[in-house]
């Protein structure tokens, strides 16, 4: 046990202990200024929160007058509600009591969220050959605004740009038979992705610069988005762990895989310019149209079909969104793929999503293999922001612990944002009874 660890149980403790009070809270708060009226008015709540699904589903798989009626409707509904709130004097009670919610989720889940265990990491003596690839076009030119060649240089690396048309893992691969005894990459994840499988055939460590536009894969790592060059600490030296790699077929994501709607709609050339116009124009076909499409998805000993979006994850996210910002990964480690399903086909369906997980239009999984088919004998997929067309079925695999990623050795940012509320481990830990942290690198329950 570290010299730390009785401050570290004790703040756990104390966070479980407010996220108990606070949820408490937000119980009582209603019913103490309506009484058991209140009950009525979370089913109101409710109530508006499901039309405004409609009006959601109904913008987005529909054209003309309907598309119209939806975006007014979901709109409309949740102001409607706000608006009784208010003319009852409910408004107040209602906002103390979200506000009581929202606290009592975002100390339950920083009060469960599992230390980033020293043992699973170590210091790394300097690399003598250090090799970073930058493309100046990412994220709107980071390299060049944050002088990241010209830094990289003077820590002693050789740095190569990456030109258009050039074969990112042919570089790498030219990189190691060169002789560099690490890869780092300055640029989108798509591209970190590529330079990863390079680094872990080889067993060599590789080094994340956030230089990308969104850069999810450097975020649950830790780094710092802002500052691209804090990375370049790691080169120096730095703290190295091993996270696990996901596989669509033969292709590796850092990410994620997205497969159905989303995937469709990135394969029309002007999304690129017009992203949502072009997805407005596109998902009515694909949502609702004869020929859209239908997936089917095997993982974890389900079966689950009729689906317009399956997302499949490098370890799972805390939270289901779409690809283009999904939530936060608690571990890189588990060994585990996260799978999100989708499965909206109509209004009622659309209105039920609400109910989050609970809710058969949403599924999801975790598991160790995921088998993605349709009835196509292809499918587009987007892997890391890239698309790519793949043979159907589609096997998806977790590669556990295969990439040495070095890091800075200042911690990193707090990894807990995506987490879920385990509400029992919570009330354990409150209690004085703590139960045991999952095991780095083991395979967490399907949820």
């Amino acid at each position: 046990m570290g010299p730390h660890s009785g401050d570290a149980s004790g703040g756990r403790a104390g966070r479980a202990r407010l996220a108990l009070l606070a949820l408490l809270g937000s119980v009582l708060v209603p019913l103490v200024s309506a009484g058991l009226r209140s009950v009525l008015w979370a089913l109101a709540g409710v109530a508006g929160l499901s039309l405004a699904a409609v009006g959601v589903w109904w913008t987005l798989a529909h054209t003309g007058a309907l598309r119209a009626l939806g975006v007014s409707l979901s709109v409309a509904a949740p102001v409607a509600v706000l608006v009784v709130y208010a003319a009852s004097g409910m408004l107040g009670p209602a906002l103390l009591s979200l506000a009581l919610w929202l606290l009592a989720v975002t100390a339950a889940r920083t009060a469960t969220a599992p230390g980033r265990a020293a043992s699973g990491r170590a210091v790394a003596e300097a690399p003598r050959a250090p090799w970073v690839l930058m493309n100046p076009r990412s994220g709107g030119g980071r390299v060049g605004r944050f002088q990241l060649a010209e830094k990289a240089r003077a820590a002693g690396c050789r740095v190569v740009l990456l030109r258009p048309g050039q074969d990112v893992a042919a570089l790498a691969r030219q990189a190691v038979a060169d002789g560099a005894d690490l890869l780092a990459v300055a640029g989108g994840d798509g591209t970190q992705a590529l330079v990863a499988e390079v680094a872990a055939h080889h067993d060599l460590p590789f080094a994340v610069i956030p230089a990308g536009t969104r850069n999810h894969f450097a975020l649950d790592l830790g780094l710092d988005r802002d500052d691209p060059a804090a990375a370049l600490e790691a080169l120096s030296g730095g703290v190295e762990l091993r996270v696990d790699l996901g596989y669509a077929a033969d292709r590796v994501f850092v990410n994620n895989a997205s497969f159905g709607t989303y995937a469709s709609v990135v394969t029309d050339p002007a999304y690129r310019d017009a992203k949502t116009r072009t997805t407005l124009r596109s998902l009515p076909a694909l949502l609702t149209g004869e020929d859209a499409p239908r997936l089917r998805t095997r993982a974890d000993g389900r079966y689950v079909d009729g689906l317009q979006a399956l997302l499949v994850s490098n370890n799972p996210y805390g939270r289901a969104v779409d690809a283009a910002r999904p939530g936060r990964r608690q571990r890189l480690d588990s060994g585990q793929l996260g799978v999100v399903c989708v499965r909206v086909g109509n209004t009622v369906e659309a209105a039920r999503v609400v109910r989050g997980s609970r809710s058969e239009s949403l599924v999801r999984l975790n598991a160790g293999e995921v088998v993605v088919e349709a009835d196509a004998d292809t499918l587009p997929v987007g892997i890391d922001g890239e698309h790519v067309v793949l043979p159907s079925p589609v096997v998806c695999h977790s590669a556990p612990g295969v990439l040495r990623v070095r890091v800075p050795r200042r911690p990193g940012a707090p990894r807990a944002g995506g987490a879920t509320a385990d509400w029992p481990r919570v009330a354990r830990l409150a209690l004085g009874r703590p139960s045991p942290e999952p095991v780095p690198g083991g395979a967490g329950p399907a949820r």
